[in-house]
């Protein structure tokens, strides 16, 4: 497919990522997908390679590569025919520690994450009657002596069973004893090592795709003091720097599946013959496919324009939040015309499409949906008064 673009200064990666995705073929993550499993080894190899460190300073044994990089990365796994949901927690969740962790913090965690020997793939944000709606959130953290005592619940919290390390949101003040909502909410960083089963249980959620989410409840989980990351209650601000990376991330993972459906459903429009012709001469069946892909080159660029401003340390909310606005719009388009035009073998398991449709549908909600990236913009970029 011709890509139109200028030559890729990121081609070596592109290069590396795929040669390491080509010795998992679309039957590994069939049969993951199947049993409902964890890509264990697929994320193993990543891991020994070095992308999941891609964010990490090299003085603490990382790549010291950009969000930009960090995304192409992400969208070349899922344009691969594999799922970074498995384990894109890794790369989000390390700018929160890298920007805003103390320097024995750094030290202590940074080089065990870059060699593999610890995970951290889990963010605990989201709680039941909350939602996105984060200054809400009910989970408390108190100070008791040099120790931190956790008590609430969270939701829809992913990897955790995979990860060893997890960022928590808590309140530590109460929210009718602060100037602004979003104040008194700190970030802490909890070993789930020692954390299960010792104030803390985990629920799996059953789901629509192989995606590993839980409910967590915390009663009375003991944490260190030191576990505190920044200042006590400045969390609310620390965690944006997780949530804009995460949704630059995800939109270079949609981009990445909405690629992969057009090469799929493009490569399927040119073999497969009907009344004599390939279905892919007829006018119905090219315009929604090269819809998808002008979409698609559009969500890309706003992709770039986030992350360039990430790695330049500016603000990038509002073109983090359209970026993945975009790309989860045009993937989920791909998608559907992609599924259509494949007809009644487009729902058969062999040919990869139903559960690349499953998983690239997730991104219409989550990690933020659609609807609220729209309050956003109307309200932060056109001044329109708040909806809610």
């Amino acid at each position: 497919m011709d890509t139109l673009s200028t030559p890729d200064p990121h081609g070596d990666i592109r290069e590396a990522v795929r040669a390491l995705c080509a010795a998992f073929p679309p039957e590994y993550h069939r049969k993951v997908d199947e049993a409902r499993a964890y890509p264990e080894a697929f994320v193993e190899a990543l891991t020994e390679a070095g992308w999941l460190a891609a964010l990490i300073p090299e003085e603490y044994g990382g790549s010291g590569l950009g969000l930009t990089e960090a995304s192409v990365i992400m969208e070349e796994i899922n344009r691969s025919g594999g799922n970074s949901g498995a384990c894109h927690g890794q790369m989000y969740n390390m700018t929160t520690l890298v920007r805003h962790g103390s320097d024995e913090q750094r030290r202590t965690y940074l080089p065990k994450i870059a060699s593999g020997e610890l995970r951290l793939q889990s963010m605990g944000v989201t709680e039941p009657t909350a939602g996105t709606d984060t200054t809400k959130i009910k989970t408390t953290a108190v100070r008791r002596g040099d120790r931190w005592m956790i008590n609430g619940q969270k939701v829809w919290i992913s990897r955790v069973q995979h990860s060893d390390l997890m960022i928590l949101l808590a309140r530590t003040t109460p929210i009718d004893r602060v100037a602004k909502k979003s104040d008194g909410l700190s970030i802490f960083l909890v070993d789930l090592r020692e954390a299960i089963g010792r104030g803390l249980a985990v629920q799996p959620i059953r789901n629509m795709v192989n995606h590993e989410t839980n409910e967590l409840f915390f009663d009375d989980l003991e944490i260190p003091a030191e576990n505190l990351i920044g200042e006590e209650g400045q969390g609310f601000r620390y965690i944006l720097t997780g949530l804009n990376a995460e949704r630059a991330l995800i939109a270079a993972e949609c981009i990445g599946d909405g690629y992969w459906f057009v090469d799929k459903v493009t490569a399927y429009a040119k073999e497969r013959v009907v009344f004599g012709r390939p279905i892919g001469q007829n006018q119905g069946v090219q315009f929604p496919i090269a819809e998808s892909f002008i979409e698609l080159k559009a969500a890309d660029l706003m992709r770039y324009e986030a992350c360039r401003l990430y790695d330049a340390g500016r603000p990038c909310g509002a073109e983090a939040n359209m970026a993945k606005y975009l790309a989860a719009k045009a993937s989920w388009e791909a998608a559907n015309a992609c599924i259509q035009f494949h007809g009644g073998f487009g729902f058969a398991a062999e040919y990869d499409v139903e559960r690349k449709f499953r998983e690239t549908r997730l991104y219409q909600v989550a990690p933020i949906s659609t609807n609220l990236i729209l309050s956003y913009v109307a309200e932060h970029m056109l001044d329109l008064p708040r909806s809610f």
